[in-house]
């Protein structure tokens, strides 16, 4: 029983912990995010020009930048929630292969939508937040995985009407829908190429065993210390 207890209390610590880590990435992009717009506004300045223009050479350094860049303080809390509930999301499920998707998302995100964007200044999170989304959905699909399922449908469920805004003919002209579309073409190919990499459906009775293992290895560490402390003793 204390032994039970004591490997609750290790998992538990190691869970926070999960948590914990899982969301400094993501709080920290939001941070960068909040201080540039707050400096753009209270300088009068214009970050416009670190967003994408389609195909100028201008414009290719908002392929790395633009994420950080929105319209005003409007934009910027629309894509705040979202950006942190599914950055979150990859980060905790996917903590190993999730720095190698976030870069992927954000760079093929923008050099997507420097290949096919209208003219004009593409800027904002949104296009990586449909990647995550997409990734996040086809890949917890794909895995066959229940916990990852679960994430998909959760997704359906928040972000289902994301898909609307990938079309030119639902959305205002001053929307990068190029953006929106070219994020979720990356984040699905992310969950192709992937598929064999992070977490997979686990096999059965795999997590019973594992747990008796730790348990029976704790117990072979004990031991010794306790005949030790008899053999003193007399």
């Amino acid at each position: 029983m204390h032994q039970n207890n004591h490997y609750s209390k290790k998992l538990m610590k190691k869970e926070i912990l999960r948590i914990t880590l899982s969301a400094t990435i993501p709080l920290f992009i939001l941070f960068i995010m909040y201080m540039l717009k707050v400096l753009e506004v209270g300088m009068d300045w214009n970050f416009t020009h670190l967003g994408i223009y389609p195909m100028r050479k201008e414009g290719f350094f908002g392929v790395f930048a633009h994420p950080f860049i929105h319209s005003g303080f409007k934009h910027l809390f629309s894509n705040t929630l979202p950006f942190f509930i599914l950055s979150w999301c990859l980060f905790y499920f996917y903590r190993d292969i999730a720095p190698y998707i976030f870069f992927i998302i954000w760079i093929g995100c923008g050099i997507l939508t420097f290949i096919i964007g209208k003219p004009g200044w593409h800027i904002g999170a949104s296009g990586i937040i449909y990647g995550l989304a997409f990734f996040l959905f086809f890949s917890g699909l794909l895995r066959k995985h229940i916990p990852l399922i679960a994430i998909s449908l959760l997704i359906t469920f928040l972000y289902g009407g994301l898909v609307w805004s990938m079309f030119p003919h639902f959305v205002k002209i001053t929307t990068s829908w190029e953006g929106h579309l070219s994020g979720a073409v990356t984040g699905t190919l992310c969950a192709l190429a992937f598929l064999k990499h992070g977490p997979q459906r686990p096999i059965p009775f795999e997590d019973e065993e594992e747990e008796e293992e730790i348990l029976s290895e704790e117990d072979t560490t004990d031991t010794p210390l306790e005949l030790t402390q008899n053999n003193d003793i007399q």
